[in-house]
């Protein structure tokens, strides 16, 4: 183990100028949350829909929970133009902004009694940018503090949350601020919103492409498929028919689910979803191992130096490069079971704050606070308490360890949720409201340091993209899968707002234990990539 570090010495990291660029690119990130999270829900509680539609419309967010189909393509797919002009990273990141851009511009023209699908469509389209958007963010982030000194990755952690909760947060306020002022409408404060996101634009213009090795270690790997191709063409052609496979299922199951419906009826369709996807997932993985067994030992094949792949055998190996390699190489660095028990951890973690996120708004409103309160309490102090907190967070991160942050950042959400509750029995108290926003960024803050440094660190620099999307994309997927009936719970509990936040806080307990329980081989394998260069 190692020393923990003084706290000057912590505060060193936050001296290098990268953190400025992360910190921007982070309120980026968040802002999409914006337009089609608070403010929309704030818009279609205005037009009296109810609160389960207001929840179940955020099923839209259901795409950042399944990002990491496509992040490979973020990796490998060099968009034609930008490329050259911005690389890899940046090209990305000004492709999907520009699509937030023209979508949230588009929201303003729409009337939300008689185009409300209208309207989830481009809530969709600006999911879809947003979660590529940060796959390219993420990664840029990472590969910019790929240092030997692994704790820049908790100081960057550190300014992209606190960069996130200004976009969401901080930006967050001015719709609900402008909205309740005379003249203006929701459709008026989106040509704003759409504007505001136009100016974030800039980072990506002006910020330095990050130095990588990335595309020659991916094009020498792409060299050790191709040569195994020939001789192990079937298990080649078997896993990448597997990976589409799952890469289809999931898809259809979060945006068509009705066909599972009508295959196993309503009933058992989730039951037999989970059974196909474990099963196919089980022999992937063994199929897996086989071929890997194939790429350690063809090097030393003489047959393979004689052999010149042909086109089929180039294009089976890209895809297995861009598809496969990452998965494959998680899982190998890891180990299976800790592998699946870091994932298993990844999903649990948020689910308790997911239910709390998605009727936050839909509570203040119902509680009897303005917009206005909404504005001040709810994003602006809660901003400024998450980026104190996040730099504070990630000083303790850097002192005492990832593990601990964890361990109080999971406490401490479940606190934050109590809190909530007692709001719900007195009424609405601003200096309650004040406390509770106070208690409710930190824990934000917190545990969203140590959980995206955990991230950031479990990630191998060639697949950045693809190791971070899957990560990220499973603690996502519970909070916005779970979070999206949240509306239907509280119409279930009758309206008892201080029963459902403390059915929220206890969701935090079953991550905790599970956290104990695989506390040493986590703490191994994070100081043992503290340690690697």
């Amino acid at each position: 183990m190692s020393q923990p570090h003084s706290f000057a010495q912590s505060l060193q990291y936050f001296k290098d100028k990268r953190l400025l660029t992360i910190f921007c690119f982070g309120i980026a990130s968040g802002y999409p949350w914006v337009l089609i999270g608070s403010a929309m829900s704030g818009w279609l509680k205005d037009e009296g829909l109810s609160r389960s539609s207001i929840g179940l419309f955020g099923l839209i967010f259901l795409v950042y929970s399944v990002n990491f189909l496509w992040s490979p393509l973020v990796d490998r797919i060099k968009l034609l133009g930008l490329h050259k002009l911005f690389g890899q990273r940046r090209s990305w990141i000004l492709f999907t902004q520009s699509i937030i851009v023209f979508m949230a511009f588009l929201l303003n023209e729409l009337n939300v009694e008689q185009q409300l699908e209208i309207m989830a469509l481009y809530g969709l389209i600006i999911a879809i940018a947003g979660a590529s958007q940060d796959i390219a963010i993420d990664a840029y982030r990472i590969d910019t503090l790929n240092d030997n000194d692994k704790n820049y990755m908790a100081a960057g952690s550190a300014m992209a949350t606190a960069g996130w909760w200004t976009g969401f947060a901080g930006l967050g306020a001015i719709p609900f601020i402008l909205v309740d002022l005379p003249d203006w409408t929701w459709p008026q404060v989106y040509v704003v919103l759409s504007f505001m996101m136009a100016l974030l634009m800039i980072t990506a213009f002006v910020a330095k492409e990050p130095t990588s090795n990335r595309e020659k270690f991916q094009n020498e790997l792409q060299q050790q498929y191709a040569a195994v191709v020939p001789f192990h063409l079937g298990n080649s052609v078997l896993v990448l028919v597997m990976i589409l496979a799952l890469i289809t299922g999931i898809f259809l199951k979060v945006f068509v689910p009705s066909i599972f419906e009508l295959a196993f009826g309503e009933d058992y369709s989730l039951l037999m979803f989970s059974l196909l996807t474990g099963i196919l997932s089980a022999i992937l993985i063994w199929r897996l191992s086989k071929l890997n067994a194939a790429l350690q030992h063809q090097s030393t094949n003489a047959l393979s130096k004689d052999l010149v792949p042909n086109q089929f055998a180039h294009f089976i190996s890209w895809m297995l490069v861009t598809l496969v390699a990452p998965l494959q190489e998680f899982f190998n660095r890891n180990g299976t079971r800790l592998a699946l028990s870091l994932l298993l951890f990844i999903f649990l973690f948020k689910l308790g704050e997911a239910y709390l996120g998605r009727m936050s708004i839909v509570f203040y409103r119902e509680v009897g606070y303005t917009n206005t309160d909404i504005a001040y309490y709810s994003k602006i102090v809660n901003w400024g308490v998450t980026i104190v907190f996040s730099l504070v967070g990630s000083v303790f991160t850097i002192r005492y360890g990832i593990l601990k942050g964890l361990f109080i950042g999971g406490i401490a959400m479940a606190s934050s949720n109590l809190l909530f509750a007692v709001i719900a029995l007195v009424g609405p108290s601003k200096p309650l409201l004040a406390l509770t926003v106070m208690v409710d960024g930190f824990t934000s803050a917190w545990g969203s340091v140590a959980f995206v440094a955990l991230l950031s660190v479990l990630c191998n620099h060639t697949f950045t993209a693809s190791q971070y999307a899957l990560m990220a994309s499973l603690g996502t997927f519970g909070r916005v899968t779970l979070g999206s009936y949240s509306g239907i719970i509280v119409d279930w509990l009758q309206g008892n707002w201080a029963l459902f936040f403390v059915l929220t806080a206890m969701m935090v307990i079953p991550s905790l234990l599970f956290l104990y329980s695989i506390r040493k081989p986590l703490t191994a394998l994070i100081e043992k990539q503290q340690g690697s260069t």
